[in-house]
């Protein structure tokens, strides 16, 4: 019957909870407590007065729940110490202790405070937990929040220090039931073998039964699967997935039996919305799609309780648990856990400041965990400034998909922007100024990649284009300006025709493709860590997003393995190189971007969002008036072939659909009818009834837009025409390293020249330099060794090789080093005043040998040939290794010429006196 009253209310609300959850609910006076597994007593008696719910789960009492109306929900914690006397309270007819579990609810807000954890505090939560999870938390020595104190010491045997500070700080942050930390780690620094680290720790020491590692794209939860099934924890032999049950979620069935489930946001979005989701929802980023003003929202799901879950491990998490998806994290009852290399406010914001690891890309690169980068700039004149199409030129027009051209003659003058190139506008003549500057500089910016013939090896390069139309007018310009083939240069986009994952692991792991172009495999999981070269032909308005693409190129990489993708290298990857090539390093850039209804939304990501089962009504509006703008474009052909993939409606029909399910007389209409239908019933529930068939009717709306007919339109759409202009030539305006390089450069060399300041009196090797001229003959290739190990691992960033290319930023030098030993010398020599500028170490070795050769044959000495070779290979030793002794001549290349013994018969007594003085006068 109708009831007005605000408690009565919340009681009906809390009463049809209790039902969901799996609660039978009882009056007072009609007890059986055999009625179900879980039973709730309405005004049971105690002796502190009746308490308005009380829990039973297999006939013994387990918790109370106290209702409040609405208007109550800004001030539940006034009623805590109520509730919790009623827990403690006697029942009638029960010799009880406390009850464990206090419940306070008004209906739509509800908390728990659990008596069983070390400091019990409320909190909230979804709805009730189901009567089974109880009984099982019963069974259990401790709560969870308890057992959390039983995390010990963490071995830390194979983990970076950067990894082990933040577990330390997240399980100090579990011990304080501190419901959401941040773990901020750069990109490379491990944050997915971290959070593994301590999921396996969860389970293993604590009462942790399911951990969610939530992901939002397909792509990243491949990439966790992955790392799962690799993952050797270091106090045990097996494997995780030997020890623990790893499931990725494909489907709506979701296995009971494991420990860790891997799921895109979207896919669990659907999960507790009941419906499918293909796969192709999860390839992109959610949270760059479209957004609804009004966020339809989760239900309760009794195949997945809010209590599924004790931890929800977030990756990625700065991007796609707002707006629509911030529901899924607030419908489970579990800790929160995320994890990013580039928070932004809102970030820090959700976390609740608790942020247990703070490692920037900047102490990474000091660490050595990653490369830092350089940035060199490309500008072009038409990229600047745009261009005019005239007055009565013949301007090239093309489809976008089947890049059928035809000629049309321009009506008006038509003046485009940088801005606007490559979207309806293409000129070739741009694309192909940057990539022809851009490998005409390649040389300047990577000196060190010739092979033994002299041939340039270009590096493994990115390049980032705005669309797949831009992508393919790259890469047919990157194959010609370069003269290769296909095969140099592929696109790496999930909507290419061959594999993307295929491509991405040739682009990791073989030769080719030396160059790639993409799109929107950008984000975490495309890394490449043989990466050398980032080219920019898109510009970026986010921060976040600037970092991970960024991110592609931090990665470090052994010697070895980077030499078997790129055989040139001479030295191990130490850094990238930003090529900027669209202003990207110089733009504006903002810590989000939030996606509003406005005209300029993507067709595309309307079309997904109602895919997805948004039903916002400026969404159905948005679309149906993108739709009818369409239906006018498309031929009768494309007509056809819609009515096809949409299973019998027209464009119209679809179009008349949406807009029906909002308008006033639909509405009105089915208000009517429920209330026609149930006169009597509570507001409650007829406004429950009202939106059902709401729900009902705008999911009929919707249910056309499958995936193939979302790609239909969305490719008729883009089928439609861009101008190219190939009539106005572009120029290169500026070329070369950006300023604040020279910034960077010159603070990199300050701190070497302090390091070796403050150690040149306790190493010897620093010592020598600072001594005696004919001293500096006693170096060995040891002490160089040892040096450079002692200030790698003091100052991972001051690297020689580091230092040498800050010094090619400021200063003009002379060659490049064979190795980081002898540039070490060079950078020792520069610093100690020894040179005056700074020189390769084999070019000085080369020019003292010249003047000490010259002396010695200035008189009657004369040098044979073979003696002549002799001496050129023990040169080239100290111009590698530093220093030669008698010692070196047993072993390669000596060995091959008769060694020790063939030089004293070519030199005699003057053996030692030759080595000795080449030691000294080729180091002066």
């Amino acid at each position: 019957m109708t009831n007005q009253n605000p408690e009565q209310i919340a009681r009906d609300e809390i009463d049809k909870q209790l039902k969901a959850c799996g609660w039978v609910i009882q009056d007072k006076k009609r007890v059986d407590l055999h009625e179900g597994q879980g039973v709730a007593i309405r005004e049971y008696q105690t002796d502190v007065g009746p308490a308005d719910y009380v829990l039973f789960v297999e006939g013994k009492p387990v918790g109370v729940i106290e209702a409040k109306r609405q208007e109550e929900g800004h001030k539940l914690n006034v009623h805590e110490d109520q509730t919790e006397d009623y827990a403690a309270a006697k029942l009638k007819y029960l010799n009880n202790e406390k009850l464990p579990f206090a419940y306070i609810s008004t209906g739509e807000i509800t908390t728990l405070t659990d008596f069983r954890d070390p400091k019990p505090r409320g909190r909230f939560v979804f709805t009730f937990h189901r009567p089974e999870t109880i009984k099982d938390w019963l069974k259990k020595e401790k709560s969870l929040r308890a057992s959390l104190l039983d995390l010990g010491t963490l071995p830390t045997e194979g983990l970076r220090d950067c990894q082990i500070n933040a577990i330390n700080n997240l399980e100090k942050s579990f011990k304080g039931n501190k419901p959401r930390a941040l773990i901020q780690m750069a990109t490379g620094s491990g944050k997915t073998y971290t959070a593994i680290t301590f999921i396996y720790r969860l389970l293993k020491y604590t009462q942790a039964k399911k951990i969610l590692f939530l992901v939002d794209t397909k792509n990243l939860g491949e990439q966790a699967e992955q790392e799962f099934m690799s993952y050797l924890p270091n106090d045990d032999n097996r494997k995780f997935t030997e020890l623990y049950g790893v499931h990725r979620l494909k489907s709506r069935y979701i296995p009971d039996d494991n420990h860790v489930y891997i799921s895109t946001i979207q896919r669990l979005y659907a999960v507790l919305k009941g419906q499918d989701l293909e796969e192709s929802a999860e390839q992109d980023n959610p949270n760059e799609r479209w957004q609804p003003k009004e966020v339809p929202p989760v239900e309760y799901n009794e195949k997945l309780p809010i209590e599924y879950f004790d931890f929800i491990v977030i990756d990625e998490c700065h991007r796609s648990i707002y707006n629509l998806w911030m529901q899924v994290l607030d419908y489970f009852d579990a800790f929160q856990v995320g994890l990013t290399a580039t928070p932004d406010a809102r970030t820090f914001a959700y976390f609740q400041q608790n942020v247990v690891s703070e490692y920037s890309h900047e102490m990474a690169v000091a660490d050595g965990v990653n490369v830092g980068y350089d940035v060199y700039l490309i500008e072009t004149k038409i990229t600047l400034q745009g261009a005019t199409l005239w007055k009565g030129a013949y301007v090239e027009h093309r489809e976008r998909l089947s890049r059928k051209k035809r000629f049309e003659q321009q009506d008006e003058d038509e003046v485009y922007t940088g801005k606007e190139l490559d979207n309806n506008i293409v000129n070739p003549n741009q694309i192909r100024m940057v990539i022809r500057s851009f490998k005409e500089h390649l040389p300047v910016i990577f000196p060190d990649r010739f092979d033994k013939e002299g041939v340039f090896e270009v590096p493994k390069t990115l390049i980032f284009a705005k669309t797949d139309s831009h992508a393919d007018d790259i890469i047919q310009i990157v194959r010609e300006e370069f003269s290769e083939e296909n095969r140099f240069c592929k696109k790496l986009t999930y909507k290419t025709t061959e594999d993307p994952k295929s491509i991405l692991a040739q682009f990791r792991n073989d030769y080719h493709p030396r160059i790639a172009v993409t799109v929107d495999m950008i984000a975490t999981g495309t890394d490449v860590k043989p990466l050398e070269c980032l080219l920019f032909m898109r510009d970026v308005k986010s921060r976040n997003y600037f970092e991970q693409m960024k991110g592609r190129g931090t990665r470090v990489i052994p010697f070895d393995d980077l030499k078997k993708v790129s055989p040139s290298a001479k030295i191990t990857k130490d850094h990238f190189v930003i090529v900027d090539a669209i202003g990207v390093s110089k733009s504006l850039k903002t810590d989000s971007r939030p996606l509003e209804k406005k005209p300029g939304v993507p067709l595309k990501d309307l079309l997904y969002a109602v895919a997805m089962g948004s039903q916002d009504e400026d969404l159905f509006t948005s679309l149906a008036n993108r739709l009818t703008r369409l239906d006018k474009q498309i031929t009768d052909k494309e007509k056809q072939q819609f009515v096809v993939k949409s299973k019998g409606k027209t464009l119209s029909d679809v179009v008349k659909d949406l807009l029906h399910v909002y308008h006033p007389d639909t509405i009105e209409t089915i208000e009517q009818r429920v209330k026609e239908a149930r006169p009597g019933a509570a507001p409650i529930e007829t406004e429950e009834l009202i939106n059902k068939e709401l729900e009902q009717i705008r999911r009929q709306a919707a249910q056309v837009f499958t995936g193939e007919l979302n790609e239909f339109i969305d490719n008729v759409r883009k089928a439609h025409e861009q101008k190219i202009d190939m009539l106005n030539p572009d120029e290169l305006l500026n070329i070369g390293w950006a300023t604040e390089n020279k910034d960077k450069a010159n603070e990199t060399i300050q701190a070497f020249k302090t390091w070796v300041d403050a150690h040149k009196d306790e190493i010897m090797a620093l010592q020598l330099f600072y001594s005696q001229p004919y001293r500096r003959r006693e170096l060995t290739f040891a002490m160089i060794k040892d040096l450079v190990e002692v200030l790698v691992g003091e100052k991972p960033a001051l690297a020689p090789l580091n230092v040498w290319r800050a010094y090619e930023q400021l200063e003009s030098v002379t060659g490049q080093p064979k190795n980081e030993l002898v540039a070490l010398v060079s950078l020792i020599r520069r610093v100690s005043g020894i040179d005056a500028a700074l020189a390769s170490y084999d070019k000085t070795v080369d020019k003292n040998f010249q003047q000490w050769l010259f002396r010695k044959q200035a008189g009657t000495l004369k040098f044979t040939k073979e003696q002549m070779d002799w001496l050129y290979m023990l040169k080239e030793q100290i111009a590698t290794s530093v220093h030669v002794d008698t010692d070196d001549l047993d072993y390669t290349p000596f060995d091959a010429k008769g060694g020790r013994g063939r030089m004293w018969q070519l030199f005699g007594n003057e053996m030692d006196n030759i080595i000795q003085e080449l030691n000294e006068v080729l180091a002066a």
